[in-house]
């Protein structure tokens, strides 16, 4: 059995697949470990009405851009797996599946070496695709609800019907209030807990506010021209929902409909939930960054005379009661945390990583020679952890690789000025 290789890529979702295209594409031999199966975190951890939150035509695979009848629409969640598979068998990667990762070392070689759940392995590069959603993330205030109370985490939430007809959620990021809306829409009871994540209008003055962000060249922004330089990695995703052919969340109308919505939920109290008294706060927050995002667009139409229709800033149609009264526990039959994932690298015995576990590196290359990672969000650019923008980094990295096999490695510099002069 081979077990070394020139590039091992860890990972084979869509970001380990679009560098073996791209590797492929430039005769590199290479290999992919891939945990479970292609497309398995889209199909396992995602609820059953899932769907893009961005149009179909940002599905921009290398090689494989989005091959539907339906560019302006979003994918469901059986659609995506279909979209990743087929890309898959486009070009017949070297992937092996079901085969797990467990350590990356550099052994007395000075050679990567992959120790997996297959056996031992090693290669002259590395590149770590496996994203950053690792471990799902539950605060600790969840050890005092009562065991007769059904918790999840949003990876682990399917539909409503398996769920009591009262359920809180907590968290309104992207997962949080589409889970909100799915179990609304049900007919479910719900509580929702919301938090600071901004929101986006869906259509703007005629189009969708990807097709104008993407017009504006917000999709080519790099961190590093970002005003909030790296800060933006740990920001959250605006609001928004693809489902039914797309739509703007406004939590307002769900209150409106009869969804109760509380602040942060702060602390529990005997048999009682207390909120923060943020709901207000947080609501107008997100109004504001849907809004801002309204005038941005405004100015890049009036500075480049583009004959569109008008229309005004949104207005609150719903206001929060001053009160902030608790809710009794026992008129909750379940809690979904959308509260997040963390990362685990764990695996990786090399120290590219700073205080908070996050990879050193510029561009996905690390300050290791011949380890890189792809497919974090903001690695480079917005779309470098989607489908949007993944093609860019697995490109860049590759022809990085290319010109590292082809210097002198006794010369590190020299591998900089190579890959410089020839891009």
């Amino acid at each position: 059995m081979k077990t070394h290789y020139s590039v091992a890529i860890v990972g084979g979702g869509q970001a380990g697949l679009s560098i073996s295209y791209c590797l492929k594409e430039r005769g590199f031999e290479h290999i992919i470990f891939e945990k479970n199966q292609i497309g398995y975190s889209w199909q396992a951890k995602r609820w059953d009405t899932f769907c893009l939150v961005t149009p179909n035509w940002q599905c921009q695979l290398p090689g494989y851009p989005y091959p539907g009848p339906d560019p302006h629409g979003f994918m469901q969640k059986d659609q995506i797996v279909d979209y990743i598979r087929s890309y898959a068998s486009s070009f017949e990667p070297p992937i092996h599946e079901g085969v797990e990762v467990l350590r990356l070392r550099k052994d007395e070689a000075d050679r990567f070496e992959l120790t997996t759940s297959n056996g031992l392995y090693t290669a002259d590069q590395v590149v770590i695709a496996s994203g950053s959603y690792h471990q799902p993330k539950i605060p600790r205030i969840a050890e005092r609800l009562p065991q007769q109370i059904r918790q999840l985490h949003a990876s682990d939430y399917k539909n409503p019907a398996e769920l009591p007809d009262t359920v809180l959620v907590v968290g309104t990021g992207q997962s949080g209030c589409q889970i909100a809306e799915d179990l609304h829409l049900a007919g479910k009871a719900v509580h929702l807990c919301v938090g600071s994540a901004p929101r986006s209008p869906r259509r703007y003055r005629g189009k969708d506010v990807v097709d104008w962000l993407d017009q504006m060249g917000y999709y080519d922004l790099s961190i590093a021209e970002h005003p909030q330089k790296e800060k933006v990695r740990t920001k959250a995703n605006h609001y928004v929902t693809g489902r039914d052919g797309g739509r703007e969340i406004d939590l307002r109308q769900f209150a409106l409909e009869g969804m109760q919505l509380h602040g942060r939920l702060k602390q529990i109290d005997g048999t009682m939930l207390d909120f923060e008294n943020d709901l207000k706060q947080n609501l107008d927050q997100a109004d504001e960054v849907a809004n801002s995002i309204r005038r941005s667009i405004d100015g890049f139409i009036e500075k480049n005379n583009i004959d569109v229709p008008v229309e005004s800033e949104y207005e609150p149609i719903w206001e929060p009661n001053q009160e902030n009264a608790p809710l009794d526990i026992q008129t909750i039959g379940a809690v979904i945390w959308c509260t997040g994932y963390q990362s685990d690298f764990s695996w990786v015995e090399i120290p590219v990583f700073d205080g908070k576990g996050y990879p050193g590196h510029e561009r996905g290359v690390t300050s290791v020679s011949g380890l890189y990672f792809l497919g974090l969000p903001w690695l480079y650019t917005w779309g470098s952890g989607r489908f949007s923008g993944i093609a860019r980094d697995a490109s860049y990295l590759s022809d990085y690789i290319s010109a590292r096999k082809k210097t002198d490695h006794s010369n590190p510099w020299s591998i900089i000025n190579e890959y410089l002069l020839g891009s």
